[in-house]
């Protein structure tokens, strides 16, 4: 587990961010945690989070030149790369958003920040269907840019309705890198590590053998 990855989660425990329990999601299923990435909600949080997605992205070695957050998390995410990037890494990149519906005064269009150019990096919280995505991907390719692949924060590497992960379907039918800050087996890494943790470890080892499509370690 990287340095970067650690304190990731360490911030997101100690937010609130990363909860345990019995959580209800779309899908239906029980989980035994929940990512609420609404709880990056303050300064000091954003700077941070924009600061471990650079570090996964670097590490990552994926080559992009424009940032696109879909609305609305993915707004705020997308600036805090950006201003890592500037802060940290003396890159000044450029990145839009999109409105969920289109403005018909003043600039109008459904972009805000654009034009999209070059290879965009479309940053999210999670993945779980995937519309999110796959709308990013339309808009970029009506640009006439290049999708260069997707930074998301946790990939559960959860089966959604086939055997595949939402961010494995989006690799296969784009052709396209998914970078995540963490991915699940990651988190069970982390869990084993702190005995105090050994009992959700447990619970979340479960589930994973139930919905998991990756089968690594267990920590």
């Amino acid at each position: 587990m990287k340095r970067f990855q650690r304190e990731f989660v360490d911030l997101c425990l100690e937010r609130g961010i990363l909860q345990f329990g019995e959580f209800k999601l779309k899908s239906g299923r029980e989980s035994p945690y929940f990512f609420d990435a609404g709880r990056f909600n303050s300064g000091t949080a954003l700077r941070l989070l924009g600061h471990y997605y650079a570090a996964a992205l670097i590490d990552s070695g994926i080559e992009f030149d424009f940032l696109f957050g879909p609305a609305y998390k993915g707004i705020a995410l997308a600036a805090s790369v950006a201003i890592a990037y500037s802060r940290d890494h003396q890159r000044d990149l450029k990145y839009a958003y999109d409105r969920k519906e289109d403005k018909g005064h003043g600039e109008g269009g459904t972009l805000v920040g654009g034009p999209l150019e070059g290879r965009v990096l479309v940053v999210d919280d999670v993945v779980s269907s995937g519309s999110s995505v796959r709308g990013a991907a339309d808009l970029i390719a009506a640009a006439g840019a290049e999708f260069a692949g997707v930074a998301i924060a946790l990939d559960r590497q959860e089966r959604g309705f086939t055997e595949e992960s939402a961010t494995e379907e989006i690799q296969r039918r784009y052709g396209v890198p998914v970078v995540s800050i963490i991915a699940l087996n990651t988190l069970i890494q982390f869990l084993g590590s702190d005995p105090q943790l050994e009992q959700m470890r447990k619970r979340i080892v479960q589930y994973r053998a139930v919905y998991g499509v990756a089968r690594g370690p267990e920590g």
